[in-house]
């Protein structure tokens, strides 16, 4: 997947009264509270049906009004990370990070993501969160460069598959309004991981986006790729984010 393709045009309305389109109350204490920043999110249409046999028991592919559900590539730099609400974590809790992520919903209405993969810069997390969370971070070379209105996220796989690339640079544009298939993207207050023979739901919160748009100057990807998911489509715009605070509560299970 190489070069800044044609963006497709933003998807019609659709009926978001039974979305959760803010966080719910998080269901017990605060694990973990850090800042998302500088962030840029990618999304292609892909077709649920050949992407089903990647979801862990008891979740399915979340699945929006066209009839499809999607996946996402998201880098970013994360910030300010304490354990709790309290202990500041300031160099294990510092990184850049790209996920490549699908949407999924459990059978109690949950509708989180699914990671294929997580790249990070700080290879102390690695074994951490895998061990701890079943999520599948990985090590990586990252850059993150900005030049007047220019962002570009440049990484490199380190472990597994050494060699792995994503080379991304944006130009900021201005302020917007999500549409409905922005906010029911975006708005996401967990993820859904395999651990230990379970799967497992690990609830986060976080205030509204604010949004802006982003014109792709340069892309070449192989991430996506290597996550066994195929877009059956064109790209959605791009948008790019200051950031927001979030907070991540006590996982739990749910198969």
């Amino acid at each position: 997947m190489s070069t800044p393709d044609l963006p497709a045009e933003p998807s019609p309305g659709a009926d978001l009264t039974e979305f959760p389109v803010t966080a719910p109350p998080l269901p017990g204490p605060v694990t973990v509270d850090q800042r998302w920043s500088d962030l840029t999110f990618l999304h292609w249409p892909v077709r649920s049906e050949t992407v089903a046999d990647l979801y862990p028991p008891g979740t399915r592919p979340d699945v929006f009004a066209d009839g499809m559900t999607y996946v996402g590539l998201v880098p970013f730099v994360m910030t300010s990370t304490k354990v709790g609400s309290a202990l500041p974590l300031p160099y294990f809790g510092s990184f850049l990070e790209t996920n490549v992520r699908l949407y999924s919903i459990d059978d109690a209405g949950r509708h989180g993501v699914l990671f294929r993969s997580l790249e990070t810069a700080r290879l102390a997390v690695v074994p951490v969160v895998r061990l701890g969370l079943g999520v599948p971070y990985t090590w990586a070379r990252m850059r993150l460069i900005r030049h007047g209105d220019h962002i570009t996220y440049d990484s490199m796989r380190r472990w597994p598959r050494r060699g792995l690339r994503s080379l991304l640079t944006i130009a900021v544009r201005e302020a917007v309004e999500p549409t409905p298939l922005e906010v029911w993207l975006t708005a996401r207050w967990g993820a859904h991981t395999r651990k230990a023979g379970r799967t497992w739901w690990v609830p986060n919160e976080h205030g509204p986006w604010p949004l802006r748009a982003a014109s792709v100057a340069e892309f070449s990807d192989e991430l996506i790729g290597a996550g066994a998911v195929r877009p059956a489509g064109d790209r959605l715009r791009a948008l790019y984010s200051p950031g927001v605070r979030t907070r991540f509560g006590r996982p739990c299970i749910v198969r």
